[in-house]
C-alpha cells in the first residue's frame, strides 16, 4: 500500500497541516516586528496538533477494544506534553524557543509511537509513510524556528 492508495482528503489535506508552520516560519525570518508573534502561534500550533495526535492514538486504541493502559497513557502524554510545553509562556518564563524545540522534538519522534501503536492496534500501512512525512515537515519547522528564537 502507498500513500496514493488513501483517501485523497487525507493526504492533501494531512500534508497542508504543514503549511501554518510554514507561515509562521517565514514571517518569524521575514518579518521582525511579527517575529515573537509567529514564534507563539507556531507553538501553540505544534501543542495544537500534538494533542491531536494523543487523541488519534486514544481513538484508535478505542476502536479496537484496546484493554491495556499503554496506549491510552501514550495519549494523555501527549496531550499533556503540549499542554506543559505552553505553560512558561503563561508564567512568564523564557518561551517560546524551548517550548518551540521540544515540541518539535516530540513531533519528530511521534512516528516511533505509532509504529509501536501499530504493532497491535493496525492501521494501513500507507497511513504510517504519510505520519512520518507529516511529522517530519512539522517537526523539522518547529525546531527551526525554536532554534530561531532570541
Amino acid at each position: 500500500m502507498t500513500i496514493k492508495t488513501l483517501p485523497r482528503p487525507v493526504t492533501v489535506l494531512g500534508l497542508a497541516g504543514i503549511l501554518p508552520q510554514i507561515a509562521c516560519l517565514g514571517v518569524v525570518i521575514a518579518s521582525p516586528e511579527w517575529r515573537w508573534v509567529a514564534m507563539a502561534a507556531g507553538c501553540f500550533y505544534a501543542a495544537l496538533i500534538f494533542s491531536f495526535l494523543g487523541g488519534l492514538w486514544w481513538m484508535q486504541a478505542l476502536l479496537r477494544d484496546e484493554r491495556r493502559w499503554e496506549p491510552y497513557l501514550l495519549s494523555v502524554v501527549a496531550s499533556l506534553g503540549g499542554w506543559a510545553a505552553l505553560l512558561p509562556w503563561c508564567l512568564g518564563w523564557t518561551w517560546p524557543g524551548p517550548s518551540l524545540v521540544a515540541l518539535g522534538v516530540a513531533v519528530l519522534l511521534s512516528p516511533l509511537a505509532d509504529r509501536r501503536l501499530a504493532a497491535t492496534l493496525p492501521v494501513p500501512p500507507a497511513w504510517l509513510q504519510l505520519r512520518a512525512m507529516m511529522a517530519t515537515g512539522l517537526g523539522v519547522l518547529t525546531v527551526t524556528m525554536g532554534l530561531l528564537a532570541p
